[in-house]
């Protein structure tokens, strides 16, 4: 790496990761922040398991429906303005979760919620691509997504001392948590809005020749990827499909696990909502640790399908430890395993479809991917929820989605890097 690309790398990265990393910390405990209110919403609302697994995974039908069209309105309106409408949105939304009094409204505003979410990550994707180049994408979408783990380290802790707030106004725990957790989804948006600048040509923070360099980078790339000419072409490609349903076993793990854990703690340990909450956020201290060195690992070796399919399956397995455990500390670590696995996979799998995919197809095949499998999200926490509302436990629904994240694994093998 020469001088002025380490430069240019290290002015991109501190100017717009660490900002990006917290929206996304936001964004991330928005969606699962539904999986601590559980704990008092469920008894005190009457919420059976299947009941709370459907509301808890139709965030992801909202999201699956308007992915496309927000990332192709994103492309269209720029990332700073769509970024900060949606964040404002969206925290709106969750903030009227305090609202709900029974499941039609609960799977509404979940529903409305993934909808006002759907074009964030894909957009903010689409926006890493155009300011990084592809030999730093890995890490960098690496660095990014810690959020997610982290947002799991900080929101464990905090949901779970918001939830013992009910004895203050006429508002229960659960109702003070997503009041407090949705104002700065709102607060956020105003700032991106003045701080995010669409293009590289327009960044002052650039010097001259670093901005020269970037722009004319950027350029080239297109003719050096494999390129899926166009938005409907990148739809027909059977390589776009099978990423998508690699993604769709991930996040199948990644939502069924997020979005239970608090209940499966509760349910080995009977602590009080506060330890509840520590405890939770175990299993993402671990993977926040890993996902950065495999992503710079990745990049370092330019392989991306073993490192998105070793993860894919040490999860798989570590899960299945999970179902057969029946006390905290194996069950604990055998989550923590699983949960490091799936975010281990996450920088070096979208750095594949950015290499598959052209400029002009990136928009539509990236939200493509997002949406199809987030549909994980979805089937995820309603099977876990299905299947203990008809045994009484969790093993069936971890051994389920288990072989989920072992699939995506193999698929994962089958892919085509850029370079074949």
């Amino acid at each position: 790496m020469d001088e002025i690309e380490a430069a240019v790398m290290r002015r991109l990265t501190w100017r717009l990761v660490p900002f990006l990393f917290l929206l996304y910390i936001v964004a991330y405990l928005d969606r699962i922040n539904v999986g601590f209110a559980a704990l008092q919403m469920r008894p005190r609302l009457g919420f059976t398991d299947a009941v709370y697994g459907l509301g808890a995974g139709i965030f992801f039908a909202g999201y699956f429906v308007f992915q496309v069209p927000s990332n192709l309105a994103l492309q269209r309106l720029g990332a700073r303005r769509w970024i900060a409408l949606l964040m404002m949105t969206w925290g709106v939304i969750s903030a009227s979760t305090i609202f709900v009094r029974g499941p039609r409204s609960f799977y509404l505003l979940r529903f409305l919620l993934g909808a006002a979410e759907a074009g964030f990550f894909p957009g903010v994707i689409l926006y890493l691509k155009n300011w990084f180049p592809a030999r730093a994408r890995a890490r960098t979408v690496a660095r990014f997504m810690t959020a997610a783990p982290l947002s799991g380290v900080v929101g464990g802790p905090l949901s779970g001392a918001l939830l013992g707030l009910h004895p203050i106004a006429v508002m229960a725990g659960w109702q003070w948590m997503f009041l407090m957790e949705g104002i700065p989804a709102v607060l956020l948006g105003g700032v991106a809005l003045a701080y995010l600048v669409d293009r590289p040509e327009d960044a002052p923070w650039l010097a001259h020749e670093e901005r020269t360099w970037l722009v004319e980078t950027l350029k080239r790339e297109p003719a050096e990827v494999t390129a899926v000419a166009g938005a409907l072409a990148a739809l027909r490609s059977g390589q776009i499909w099978m990423l998508a349903l690699v993604y769709f076993g991930l996040n199948t793990v990644s939502y069924g696990v997020s979005l239970w854990l608090p209940t499966l703690i509760r349910s080995l340990t009977g602590v009080s909502d506060f330890t509840v909450g520590a405890l939770s956020a175990i299993p993402y201290i671990a993977a926040a640790l890993a996902m950065v060195a495999v992503g710079l690992h990745s990049d370092r070796s330019a392989e991306r399908r073993w490192h998105v399919a070793l993860p894919a399956f040490a999860g798989a397995l570590a899960l299945t430890g999970a179902a057969y455990s029946t006390s905290i500390g194996p069950a604990i670590l055998a989550v923590s395993l699983a949960v490091l696995g799936v975010f281990c996979m996450l920088g070096p799998f979208w750095a594949m479809p950015t290499s598959l995919l052209s400029r002009t197809a990136a928009a539509a095949g990236i939200a493509f991917i997002n949406s199809v499998g987030n549909l994980g999200g979805f089937v995820g926490p309603y099977v876990i929820g299905l299947v203990r509302t008809s045994t009484g436990q969790f093993k069936g629904g971890l051994l389920l989605v288990s072989a989920a994240l072992a699939a995506s694994g193999a698929i994962a093998l089958m892919v085509r890097s850029g370079r074949e």
